[in-house]
């Protein structure tokens, strides 16, 4: 999805909901499935408005909508693919910040990636937890063989080493890796985490709300997930602090979820709000206030953004 189509979306859904109660979350959700597929991003921005107008009628917090009853979740923190000297450098930059969980991200030449691997370890020390992140990267030989490197450095799980739709390599991987494989790409809804469980293909499933398209649907999946028993973690795409406020409400009130991901917003030069998940020491920390919480909207970032874009499509290529 691109901000062009995220708004052509927009364009279709928005009208649908006019004149709804916006309390029935559940059956709008469903209407707007019906309506158009895919476009997750913009049905979540849709239900996600929902949930936080639904709190604030009620008086109450998106998490206590949903059952919880925590103030904060750990998230991990992602250290992207450079040489093995700068990921170290960097791992040690932001556990003195307070990161007691490391995603490194891999996916390239097996003995490159097994190097930025050790390269991390040595850095940070073994008190400090590692995971990391192939994103379909390798195939099922190159997967194996990163893998059985890797234990030696007490990786804690991988994320997604084979390709969203190779599922019979991943459940080969998930029967024979000497770490835990979790199911990232492919999962993006109920139907989806239901073929994991039933192939074995994961050892967890991560959920995003984005990539479900609201919490509704990501619900479902962490259902289907504990049913099967199969621990859940929340992720996130590339977004912004209402987004991943979001997914901090549902992780605090999600009981298959075992640990989360939610680190996008923190490496944002600038957001389009105020306020929102905090973030202390690695820890994600639910704001005050009913619905999603106190958030704002920057208005003046939005204008701004606004005049830039009809400048540059106003501008007639050379």
């Amino acid at each position: 999805e691109s901000e062009d189509t995220i708004l052509a979306a927009m364009n279709v859904l928005a009208p649908l909901i006019i004149g709804e109660d916006p309390l029935d979350v559940e059956r709008i959700e469903e209407k707007l499935s019906r309506a158009i597929l895919g476009n997750t991003s913009a049905k979540l921005a849709l239900e996600m408005a929902m949930f936080d107008l639904k709190g604030k009628v009620l008086g109450v917090r998106l998490r206590d909508l949903l059952g919880g009853h925590s103030d904060r979740v750990e998230t991990d923190f992602t250290i992207g693919i450079m040489s093995p000297e700068e990921m170290a450098s960097d791992a040690v930059k932001h556990v003195e910040a307070g990161f007691r969980v490391l995603k490194l991200k891999v996916g390239t030449e097996v003995s490159e990636d097994i190097a930025r691997v050790r390269a991390v370890r040595d850095a940070v020390g073994k008190d400090v937890r590692i995971r990391i992140d192939a994103n379909q990267g390798w195939t099922l030989k190159q997967a194996k063989k990163a893998l059985a490197e890797m234990e030696r450095y007490d990786v804690e799980l991988a994320e997604q080493p084979l390709r969203w739709y190779d599922l019979e390599g991943m459940a080969e991987l998930t029967r024979t890796s000497p770490i835990p494989i979790m199911a990232d790409e492919s999962v993006h809804s109920a139907r989806d985490a239901l073929m994991i469980a039933k192939l074995r293909a994961a050892d967890y499933i991560n959920i995003k709300l984005s990539k479900a398209g609201g919490l509704l649907e990501a619900r479902r999946i962490a259902a289907i997930s504990e049913a099967a028993g199969i621990p859940n973690m929340i992720g996130c795409m590339m977004e912004g602090g209402v987004s991943i406020t979001a997914a901090v409400h549902f992780a605090t009130a999600t009981r298959n979820v075992v640990t989360t991901d939610l680190d996008s917003d923190i490496s944002l030069k600038e957001d389009f709000v105020e306020g929102g998940a905090g973030c202390e020491d690695g820890f994600r920390i639910l704001p005050d206030g009913p619905g999603l919480g106190n958030l704002r909207i920057r208005e003046e970032k939005l204008k701004l953004r606004a005049v830039f874009e009809e400048r540059r499509e106003s501008t007639t290529p050379l």
